[in-house]
């Protein structure tokens, strides 16, 4: 229903803040990190939004990026969490390191985040796992460099987390082929082709 909201920083306080946009203060609950950097009361601002609808609740959860959003919608996808524990994760890691922690299987990372145990942070990594099609990733070779395909190597690992993030093969293959060179870690090239696709 909302895609977005601008408006002047009206409010915040430690899971939300409000924004004013034409005379109406929207709520809009976010991670920490969001309202740590979000700005001044009176700054103009603007955050990505998800309208989650229950029986008893009507909430905007807002996110700074489209990756963030992304990341919040899949782990809303997971069986047994929820709108608070997905902001608990966001808080915790970035699109990018919560990536990297889905393909290289590292739950204890996830379970840094407040309300995330280690059972919880398993199923995480295993449905998550399963949205990944590795076989659809298919082999492309930049010149000089090693294939970006299914390997096993940083390129496809990097694609697949791209994937997790909600982008397509093509556009994770072609953002990784863009920025991939000798030398660069796993985090890095994820950070890299992360910053490729949102310019």
């Amino acid at each position: 229903m909302y895609a977005y909201i601008k408006g002047k920083l009206a409010a915040k306080s430690n899971d939300s803040v409000i924004i004013d946009n034409l005379g109406i203060g929207y709520r809009i609950f976010t991670a920490f990190s969001t309202i740590d950097g979000i700005g001044s009361e009176g700054d103009e601002i603007k955050l990505f939004t998800y309208l989650n609808v229950r029986e008893d609740n009507i909430s905007l959860f807002g996110f700074r990026t489209m990756e963030e959003l992304s990341m919040f919608e899949l782990l809303l996808s997971v069986s047994g969490v929820g709108p608070k524990a997905a902001i608990s994760m966001l808080s915790s890691l970035s699109p990018s390191k919560f990536s990297l922690c889905v393909i290289t299987d590292d739950a204890k990372a996830l379970t840094k985040a407040q309300g995330i145990g280690l059972k919880t942070a398993q199923r995480i990594i295993l449905e998550l796992r399963d949205k990944v099609k590795k076989e659809d990733i298919t082999g492309i070779t930049k010149s000089g460099s090693m294939d970006v395909g299914s390997d096993g190597s940083i390129t496809s690992e990097s694609i697949s987390a791209l994937m997790v993030l909600g982008y397509s093969p093509l556009e994770a293959r072609n953002a990784v082929s863009a920025v991939y060179n000798e030398g660069i870690d796993l985090e890095g090239l994820i950070k890299a082709a992360l910053k490729s696709l949102v310019r």
